[in-house]
């Protein structure tokens, strides 16, 4: 909360730190910018992908056409709590995503609950509003290798994180948002 008591950031909308879930292609990243360029604020973008082939490369290309210009755009794999210090109570900031960030540190051998730590403490020092995409992975099977299931639980303990911090955490299906937690700006 700010020194007024409230969850929002002062000249914006948005909650100080939103989340948004949802499956693969659910339109949770176009829910997320939505949200964002609605706010007024200079839209920030922190994208965690890493180009591996050109199938993903081509997925980038398309994400950043459909943004449009006007997004500032930082490209950071990893450390995505130290691109959060520096930004303005000016800008709103979209993460995306955090299920990316999650496997570039569990492919990096990092240490999963110092990482998770310092972005969660990054989120709340953050002066402006951020908005954290992410995939729930928990409502599929169980994976059938270790690797899987060390990801699969570890990407829903880091939504558990975020979300108890959030003041906005909405479900994203078929591109229709339903809300878990808070209202809409």
């Amino acid at each position: 909360m700010n020194a007024s008591g409230s969850n929002k950031v002062p000249g914006s909308s948005l909650p100080k730190l939103s989340l948004v879930l949802g499956g693969a292609a659910s339109g949770k990243s176009r829910f997320a910018e939505g949200l964002v360029t609605g706010s007024g604020l200079a839209p920030v973008y922190i994208a965690t992908a890493q180009v591996w082939d050109a199938e993903m490369a081509a997925k980038i290309a398309a994400h950043r056409a459909d943004r449009g210009a006007g997004w500032h755009t930082i490209e950071e794999p990893v450390a995505i709590a130290d691109a959060l210090t520096g930004l303005k109570p000016s800008q709103a900031v979209l993460v995306d995503c955090a299920t990316l960030w999650l496997s570039n540190l569990i492919l990096a051998e990092a240490d999963l609950g110092i990482a998770e730590t310092a972005l969660l403490k990054a989120l709340a020092d953050c002066p402006a509003p951020v908005v954290i995409v992410s995939n729930e992975v928990g409502q599929g099977i169980v994976p059938d290798n270790a690797l899987a299931r060390r990801f699969r639980n570890a990407q829903g303990m880091l939504n558990q994180r975020i979300a108890a911090q959030a003041g906005l955490v909405v479900l994203v299906a078929a591109g229709l948002p339903l809300i878990l937690k808070g209202a809409l700006p």
